[in-house]
């Protein structure tokens, strides 16, 4: 997933043009989206695209977000194995460390571990340990481990394809990952929901002659949020509204 240009709403860093072996390879597939307005470092129709590559026959499958914020965690929701990459210089302690993304990883990698950052990245390693011990893991049982890793010298990385698979065969024998699954079904049909009835508030006819006017006041503070809310409300409901709300 590529962040997107906030002008012509496109990709704007193309990462498939940094994974030159890979985006040659005969046995492996990259599709590049840009996030748009989407949150949570994934584009809007990635969970469509999971099915349909696994209909294709590609396995694994693998989803790259953009560099995500501390509540912008929506990428967990729809993969089996949640990992945070980082760097031996990304947030230089507890304070930047993303909480939220810690609370729901599965395993974190600490990259560039080599020539002058490779003591940098134990320390990050050693740091992140330490905080990963005040923390429950997303599955009971599934100890979080956190590696070093080196693109540049190709280190680590089997490693961590072996945690992978092994989290994936206790998953499949315990049932929990089939279980995983219907529940994230379950959360993606209400995000749908919402999406569309965002959707269809936005582009009614009666809240689309109200906005413009309601969010000056709310800027220019002649109209509390809570009030231009209510009056936006009104005007998609109606009656029926305040009666449902008896």
């Amino acid at each position: 997933i590529d962040p997107s240009s906030k002008r012509s709403g496109g990709s704007i860093l193309g990462d498939k043009t940094r994974m030159l072996q890979l985006a040659t390879h005969d046995r492996a597939f990259i599709r590049p989206s840009p996030t748009g307005d989407a949150l949570g470092g994934v584009a809007r129709k990635t969970r469509q695209t999971i099915p349909l590559l696994e209909a294709a026959g590609y396995d694994p499958i693998i989803v790259e977000t953009v560099g995500v914020g501390q509540s912008e965690t929506m990428a967990a929701s729809m993969v089996d194995f949640f990992t945070l990459i980082t760097t031996p210089n990304a947030g230089d302690d507890l304070q930047g460390i993303k909480r939220g993304i810690m609370e729901l990883v599965h395993a974190i990698l600490v990259n560039k571990a080599d020539g002058a950052f490779e003591e940098q990245a134990k320390t990050a390693r050693h740091i992140l340990v330490r905080a990963l011990e005040l923390m429950h893991p997303p599955v009971p049982g599934w100890k979080v481990s956190v590696e070093t890793v080196s693109s540049l010298r190709e280190e680590g990385i089997g490693r961590y394809w072996e945690m992978v698979e092994a989290f994936r065969g206790e998953m499949v024998g315990s049932g929990q990952l089939a279980a995983e699954r219907r529940r994230q079904a379950r959360d993606w049909m209400w995000e749908m929901v919402e999406e569309e009835l965002k959707r269809r508030f936005i582009t009614n006819h009666q809240v689309s002659a109200l906005l413009p006017g309601l969010e000056q006041a709310v800027i220019g503070g002649a109209v509390p949020p809570v009030v231009a809310a209510s009056q936006l409300l009104d005007a998609h409901f109606g009656a029926s509204r305040n009666l449902g709300a008896r």
